[in-house]
């Protein structure tokens, strides 16, 4: 049944993605809230997943990539649209449907062939761990794709390229708050998952540090962000340096997090 919820839902948010590009390309805003409205459909059909996961007699760890990648995508899923209760940034559904597409697709291929749950000879530090660096990775995600868009918006209305501007797409100011919105609260969600982290390996191993390379690597990222932190809210640091920043940043932070776990 979970993979079941989460092909359905990946399905879902393929179309949310092929009725945003539509929407994108014809400069249609009725296209633009269709694609939020199945997006907000897809995110209700991936949370019935979780639900089912933990149902099931045979659910794989939390600590998994594939249930990690999962969760990530629901959580920045589910953040976008609250976003948009305070924002009008439905323009951002052009790029968050496919992330939320990518994250639900790689989770159903993955599922069926993990194993059963162990989290329980770990106490609870593992559930916190994922749980709260997972909602700091989808939310600092979120603001690099609002990044991405601030710089190609930025660059459209520079080069002064003619032609009516683009369906429903977020103004910079309010791609600029977003930014500052998500990177606050990723980060501070990032570093609860450290500290998390951090108790989980103590407790195995009476340590704080065990010295493996995504231990490192993912320390390095924490500080890179909390310096982007630092520029963004005390050294007011401009929109287009913020965007880039958090274009980088997360590239950065997804390979230290996941990227170094596939290559080691």
């Amino acid at each position: 049944m979970t993979v079941v919820s989460l092909q359905l839902a990946a399905a879902i948010y393929l179309i949310a993605c092929l009725v945003a590009g539509s929407g994108l390309v014809l400069r249609s805003r009725r296209l633009a809230r269709v694609g939020v409205w199945l997006l907000a459909i897809g995110a209700a059909v991936h949370g019935l997943s979780f639900l089912s996961l933990h149902a099931s007699g045979g659910a794989p760890p939390l600590t998994s990539l594939a249930a990690a990648a999962s969760f990530m995508a629901w959580i920045g899923t589910l953040f976008f649209l609250i976003l948009l209760l305070r924002a009008r940034i439905a323009g951002l559904v052009v790029l968050v449907a496919p992330a939320s597409f990518l994250g639900v697709f790689v989770a159903a291929l993955r599922l069926p062939s993990v194993g059963p749950a162990t989290l329980a000879e770990s106490g609870s530090w593992p559930h916190a761990h994922v749980l709260l660096a997972s909602a700091g990775l989808a939310l600092l995600g979120l603001a690099g794709l609002a990044g991405l868009l601030f710089l190609a918006e930025h660059h459209r209305l520079k080069a002064k390229i003619p032609g009516r501007r683009p369906f429903a797409l977020p103004s910079l100011e309010a791609l600029d708050r977003v930014n500052a919105t998500t990177l606050a609260a990723g980060f501070t969600l990032l570093s609860l998952g450290v500290v998390s982290g951090m108790l989980w390996v103590q407790a195995v191993s009476g340590r704080p540090f065990g010295g493996t390379a995504h231990e490192a690597w993912s320390l390095i990222a924490w500080a890179v962000y909390a310096v982007l932190v630092g520029l963004r809210f005390l050294g007011r640091q401009g929109g287009r340096s913020a965007a880039t920043a958090a274009v980088v940043a997360f590239g950065f932070l997804f390979f230290a997090v996941i990227g170094v776990g596939l290559v080691a």
